[in-house]
């Protein structure tokens, strides 16, 4: 098999059964007079009427995890300090959505995961502009006791060529005007879009749910072309944010290959898989590559990492494989110092040599805390976790230098510029925040 592959195309327990179902006043319910009042309910609104039950879960919240690790205490040599804090509409919802603020010149750009986005300037938090590029489904006849979610603003914010770019659960893809958010232009593909889109050299690279990556036309949203790939059966939630960078892009898939095709035609110049599925069934076999692509001009190669698979190094003209090592995460890569950071999905922080793959350091103080995606930048190494903790630590040993607690859990991409990190918590807050030195 060759280093860059030959593309493939393709378009909770059950209730005892006792003889009373429950009292009203002194007197008792019948079983079949309870039998009636459930069929009629479920003939009104189906099982989902029961979801305002606290037992009864949303789907995304069942599972079985290890405990988070209980933060340690250590000696602070900084400090993060708040410059400012502005809420964001009703914030990114429930939903495992791939929100993420994103910075143009001296603006953030920010949305909720009910349709808003807004503009604000980046040192002051003072909003420039905001709108609705749509408004939530609303609750069916009946059902007013349905929990689910309504957001549908999936994958935001990506930004390029002056353009502000949104994804929806609907399938559109929106191009916002950086300048007072008039939209552009809105097409529709085939499936929901679950991460930001990329922009770059009058291209709109975006990743649809059913495996296509598709090329749209900067000015008008006209498609340029349309790349498939075959997708599994069982996939984990979440599409990698394509990679646009010298006349290719990079992007990630559900069966756990890494494709190049070009902006221009779409031709899959190289194609790599990271992992072949492997184990009894279909859990074990996962190795979705969700976190994006992480392409590093200086070194000349590009890095990606697979679920339950392996992270590379890849050489991008000829497709070799540089060096490989075991390892497990649906985030992204972060790099400084010569290292790539990730997160495993056993949320152990890990820096790793780009050169020679060798381990540097292994943080394992935040294990099953529901890590997000490393932001690494100056001396640092950032990562928030699921109860709002912002976690600071050095980037040449992996020891804690600061921690900050915010107002929400946190879960989604950080970004930073001029020191500076943008924070967006799950109750819809962004904050801008400084490391200053002494604890």
């Amino acid at each position: 098999m060759t280093p860059w592959a030959t593309p493939m195309r393709t378009i909770r327990p059950e209730p005892s059964r006792d003889a009373t179902f429950g009292r009203v006043g002194a007197g008792i319910v019948p079983a079949w007079a309870a039998a009636v009042v459930v069929g009629l309910l479920l003939s009104i609104g189906g099982c989902e009427v029961f979801s305002f039950l606290p037992f009864v879960d949303d789907p995304a919240d069942v599972g079985e995890e290890g405990e988070p690790e209980p933060l340690a205490s250590f000696e602070a040599e900084a400090e993060l300090q708040r410059r400012w804090q502005v809420g964001v509409g009703r914030g990114p919802g429930r939903k495992y959505l791939r929100i993420q603020p994103t910075i143009l010149a001296d603006r953030i750009y920010v949305a909720d995961g009910y349709g808003l986005v807004v503009a604000l300037d980046r040192f002051s938090g003072r909003r420039i502009w905001s709108t609705s590029v749509g408004v939530p489904d609303g609750r069916p006849f009946l059902k007013i006791w349905d929990r689910r979610d309504p957001s549908f603003l999936t994958g935001g914010v990506g930004a390029g060529d002056g353009r502000i770019l949104v994804g929806t659960t609907r399938g559109e893809v929106i191009a916002l005007n950086a300048g007072d958010g008039s939209e552009a232009w809105r097409t529709q593909l085939t499936s929901e879009i679950l991460s930001p889109p990329a922009a770059d050299g009058g291209v709109v690279m975006a990743q649809t749910n059913d495996g296509r990556l598709v090329a749209l036309e900067g000015a008008d949203g006209d498609t340029r072309w349309s790349y498939d790939n075959q997708v599994p059966l069982l996939t984990l939630r979440g599409t990698a944010t394509p990679v646009v960078a010298g006349g290719y892009v990079f992007a990630g898939f559900g069966d756990g290959r890494v494709a190049a095709p070009s902006t221009e035609t779409g031709a899959p110049i190289r194609q790599h898989r990271l992992a072949l599925p492997q184990g009894r069934t279909e859990l074990e076999r996962l190795v979705d590559v969700d976190g994006s692509p992480l392409f590093v001009p200086e070194r000349g190669a590009l890095f990606a990492i697979s679920y339950q698979g392996r992270l590379k190094a890849l050489s991008p003209p000829d497709g070799r494989v540089l060096w490989e090592i075991p390892a497990s995460s649906h985030l992204d890569l972060a790099e400084g110092y010569g290292q790539l950071y990730f997160v495993s999905d056993e949320d152990v922080v890990t820096a790793v040599q780009q050169g020679t793959a060798d381990v540097v350091w292994r943080q394992e103080g935040l294990k099953n805390r529901k890590l997000t995606s490393p932001l690494a930048f100056s001396n640092y190494v950032l990562v928030g976790d699921a109860e709002g903790y912002l976690h600071v630590l050095a980037q040449s040993d992996g020891r804690f230098v600061a921690r900050r607690r915010l107002s929400g859990g946190l879960r989604w991409p950080m970004v930073e510029s001029d020191g500076i990190v943008y924070v967006l918590a799950n109750d819809g807050k962004l904050s801008a925040l400084e490391i200053r030195l002494g604890g």
